[in-house]
Order: C-alpha cells, then sequence, then structure tokens
C-alpha cells in the first residue's frame, strides 16, 4: 500500500503531493512544525503538540485559529490509521503559505500545511547506556521559544557533534549553556534538578514539561536557572529530552569541555515515570 501523506485538507499518496515553487518555508525557512510520537498506534501528548503550534503560529503572525488547530488534530490521527503506524513519528508543519519572492509577507496568503508520518522505534540502548554530546557555541537566532522550520544553527550544531562521534550538540551563549539541537538539557547537583528556564532562549520541549511534572510529583527540587558551562563538571548526573530521545543520559560531554559522568538514580526515576506513561498511551489510557 502506498505511502499518505497530508496536503492541506487531503490525505494523498506521497508521490502525488506537489509543493509550490514560491512556498515561503522554501525561501525563507517562514513556517512552524511539530513532531509527535506514536505508541502502540495512540499519540502522545497530542494536544499539547497542537497548543504549542497554535502558540507559534501566533509568534509567527501565521493564521491558525482553534478551529484549525482541531481540524488539524483529527486529519493526523486519519493520516495515523491511514498508514498503518503503531510505533513512529507525525511530522506536521504549517508554511506561511506561496507568493512571488519577497521578505515583506503579506497577511491574506494562504497557510500551507503537510504531514507525513515515519516509522521509528524507541532508542532503548541509549536510553539504558547514554550517549556522548558535543559542546559548541549557541549561534542560532533570538527566538528559538518558536519551533520554526528555520533550523540551520541547529543542523550545523548536529553536523559538528556527528564529526565528534557524538549523539547530540548542546549548546552554549559564552559560558551560559542553553539546550541541545534538538533536545533540551537537564543537569543534577546534589540532588537537585536544574535546566534552563523557558525563555526565548530555548524551545519548551513537550518531554521537558512533562518530566518537569514528575519531578514534582517526586519531590525533586528543580532549580529554572541558566547552567554554566563551568558547572557542568561538578554535576552528579545529566540528561536530554525531547519527543524522540525522551529521557536520554548523557555519559560525556566532549568540545568546550570535557565531562564524564554515570547514569544517575534520578534520570532512572524519571525514565521510569516516562515508561509508565508509554505504556498507558500503548494501552489507550
Amino acid at each position: 500500500m502506498a505511502e499518505k501523506v497530508l496536503m492541506g485538507k487531503e490525505i494523498i499518496a506521497r508521490n502525488e503531493a506537489m509543493f509550490s515553487f514560491d512556498d515561503r518555508s522554501m525561501y525563507f525557512g517562514d513556517g512552524i512544525y511539530e513532531v509527535v510520537r506514536i505508541y502502540g498506534g495512540h499519540p502522545y501528548q497530542m494536544e499539547m503538540h497542537m497548543q504549542r503550534l497554535q502558540r507559534s503560529a501566533e509568534e509567527m503572525d501565521i493564521p491558525f485559529s482553534t478551529e484549525d488547530k482541531q481540524t488539524l488534530s483529527a486529519s493526523l490521527n486519519e493520516l495515523k490509521n491511514e498508514n498503518h503506524l503503531q510505533e513512529g513519528i507525525l511530522y506536521v508543519q504549517v508554511s506561511r503559505g506561496a507568493a512571488e519572492r519577497n521578505h515583506l509577507y503579506e497577511r491574506h496568503e494562504e497557510p500551507v500545511v503537510f504531514a507525513f508520518t515515519k516509522e521509528m522505534p524507541r532508542p532503548l540502548d541509549q536510553l539504558e547506556s547514554g550517549i556522548a554530546v558535543y559542546l559548541t557555541e549557541d549561534e542560532r537566532w533570538l527566538r528559538c521559544d518558536i519551533k520554526s522550520v528555520n533550523l540551520l544553527g541547529n543542523v550545523l550544531a548536529k553536523r559538528k557533534a556527528a564529526d565528534h562521534d557524538c549523539q547530540e550538540a548542546v549548546l552554549h551563549r559564552g559560558n551560559e549553556v542553553t539546550e541541545g539541537s534538538s533536545s533540551n538539557l537537564f543537569i543534577v547537583k546534589d540532588n537537585e534538578i536544574q535546566t534552563h528556564p523557558a525563555t526565548n532562549l530555548i524551545l519548551n520541549g513537550i518531554t521537558r514539561q512533562v518530566v518537569l511534572e514528575y519531578a514534582e510529583q517526586l519531590g525533586k527540587s528543580v532549580r529554572y536557572d541558566p547552567i554554566d558551562i563551568e558547572d557542568l563538571a561538578g554535576a552528579d548526573e545529566a540528561f536530554i529530552t525531547s519527543t524522540t530521545n525522551e529521557v536520554t543520559p548523557i555519559t560525556e560531554f566532549r568540545g568546550t569541555k570535557h565531562v564524564q559522568l554515570k547514569v544517575g538514580e534520578i534520570t532512572k526515576q524519571l525514565q521510569e515515570r516516562f515508561e509508565e506513561d508509554v505504556k498507558k498511551t500503548e494501552s489507550g489510557t
């Protein structure tokens, strides 16, 4: 059976999908997106993802109403079912629309919605053994809180990390560590969890928000402060969170600073809570 995609409000075969040459997401990276995890054929935190997509649209001045959000959610579920996706991701993108190339956009342009599914197993090996990450300067723009498709800074950082045999890049502005190129960062010191506050310098990740709820439920102290790069050496634990990485321990920082760590107990406790959520999602509860 041919893979299906969502184009606008229609679900069609992937090989029938066509984009305008003048789409602003191609010219300017002028669009927004979300990635939703599917466990056991069920979407994980779909509503949170759709709420963030709506917020990104508002910040980008892209028309996207509550009704649009509800319609899109239904269409994404239909697409997932059409492709019989059990384990993987839903990718959805909303561009400002298609128009003759001009930095100045008009507000009458019709947004273009596109979505596809992809099979993707859970990263079970790295959840257990952890990963190495590469510290590098954060060269992105100053609205990282918007989930924009304009990701060149992230892309270059991720390539640099891979060139140093690391699975993720962790970014810093001077001495202030912000987040990963496609994840959020946490460290643990003396049983206190620390993460960058949800400012314009980071994306307030869905998994980040969920993990912070777990921490509160477990009675853990959480400090919302920028992490100084010098503090990494004194950390007891470190981990990243994201839709595809879930709660992944960091066992080594390379690059600007070299630090080695072990998978810690608080990280494991948060992983256990996440696993409970996964099982609930898989069962449809």
